[in-house]
């Protein structure tokens, strides 16, 4: 059996999803998705989500943080955190200043966990659901340094980087068929007892 590690960029699936209008697939249990991408000979030790937590909107914070919890549930699933950063904004025709959110060290902290797992021998296949093309050079370096491991790129809906498809060994698209099988219940428990429900907006 083929030792698979997935590394998942969760804002890059995020905003594919979006892109979509498939909001009935936010409450998307990403092990389950994990494993509907491998193969029969493939295993999976293990899933790490990247992401960072909301901060301009209460109601998107609610949201996010009752499917973290949902995610946390899962067993063999690694959750690592970046950070925003507020970056000013100017507009042309009228000058108006204002701060954007933009998500930050996602392609940094997966880049050192892929580096790290493959120096580790902890995977023969590293499975990456993403379309940052800043992942490209990480991405060169195990492939360099390992030549006998192996790294797919799973593209979320929408997103593609040509420069990523040419530097992995294979490249795969998440098709909605595939997403629509990998939801959580609309329940999940957590725990300690506790009841997760999925957010109502997202039905």
């Amino acid at each position: 059996m083929e030792r698979v590690i997935s590394y998942v960029d969760g804002f890059n699936l995020y905003f594919g999803l979006k892109s979509k209008d498939w909001r009935r697939y936010y409450w998307l249990n990403i092990q389950l998705l994990v494993q509907n991408l491998l193969k029969p000979n493939q295993r999976l030790l293990l899933t790490k989500y990247f992401t960072s937590r909301v901060t301009l909107s209460p109601d998107k914070q609610r949201r996010q943080s009752t499917f973290i919890e949902a995610l946390e549930t899962l067993s063999d699933f690694q959750i690592s955190y970046g950070k925003y950063q507020l970056n000013p904004r100017q507009c042309r025709n009228c000058g108006f200043q204002d701060k954007v959110p933009n998500e930050k060290m996602t392609d940094v902290n997966i880049a050192v966990e892929m580096l790290k797992d493959a120096y580790q021998d902890k995977f023969d296949i590293a499975l990456l659901i993403s379309a940052d093309s800043d992942l490209v050079p990480p991405v060169k370096a195990v492939r360099e340094l390992f030549p006998n491991k192996q790294i797919i790129t799973a593209f979320p809906p929408n997103r593609r980087s040509a420069d990523l498809a040419n530097s992995v060994n294979k490249t795969l698209i998440i098709r909605r068929r595939t997403i629509a099988k990998s939801l959580f219940p609309k329940e999940v428990k957590k725990q300690d007892g506790y009841i997760l429900r999925c957010p109502s907006s997202w039905k």
